[in-house]
């Protein structure tokens, strides 16, 4: 069976790469603390029209999990911007910041859903909520989405063949 181009330029976008540069990705989870502090702290101190910005996330979460940084501008910034002015890629297994995507799509789907509602106290603990698990992510290289991943794996949630390397600790190092 032979791919058209447009079934070419289809997989090409909709996919995510494998292995992931960590520093992108930690790049990205900056922008990610960035916007959601900006939305936590401006809904609070301004307005709580500001926590709207959780829509902001939600949307470059969900492109981030389905085109990884192909049709997210932060994932654009931070893969052919930022993290090649910081010296050589470090690999990482992809499925895992894959699942980490996803988690964040919803986590900040359901804030932008809170903010819909009129539920800004639940739209904020959300938002802290990300702001931890970015900041882990930004500033200690720590993914938490990355570190369920592993837990599923060994559950027998996530079949092996997915990620053999994920659970190769070596690669952690």
């Amino acid at each position: 069976m032979t791919v058209t181009a447009p079934e070419s330029l289809l997989r090409r976008t909709f996919s995510f790469p494998h292995p992931v540069n960590e520093k992108a990705a930690r790049v990205v989870a900056g922008g990610v603390v960035l916007i959601a502090a900006t939305a936590l702290l401006l809904g609070r101190l301004v307005s709580t029209d500001w926590l709207w910005l959780s829509l902001v996330l939600a949307l470059g979460f969900v492109a981030r999990a389905l085109t990884g940084p192909t049709l997210s501008p932060l994932g654009r910034l931070a893969s052919a911007v930022v993290a090649p002015r910081l010296g050589e890629p470090k690999p990482v297994p992809g499925p895992p910041k894959r699942f980490a995507q996803v988690i964040g799509a919803v986590v900040t789907g359901l804030a932008t859903v809170a903010v819909a509602l009129g539920l800004t106290g639940l739209a904020e603990v959300l938002l802290v909520l990300i702001i931890v698990a970015a900041g882990l992510e930004a500033f200690l290289a720590f993914c938490l989405g990355c570190t369920i991943f592993g837990w599923l794996m060994r559950a027998g949630l996530i079949p092996e063949e997915t990620c053999e390397a994920c659970n190769n600790l070596a690669l952690r190092s």
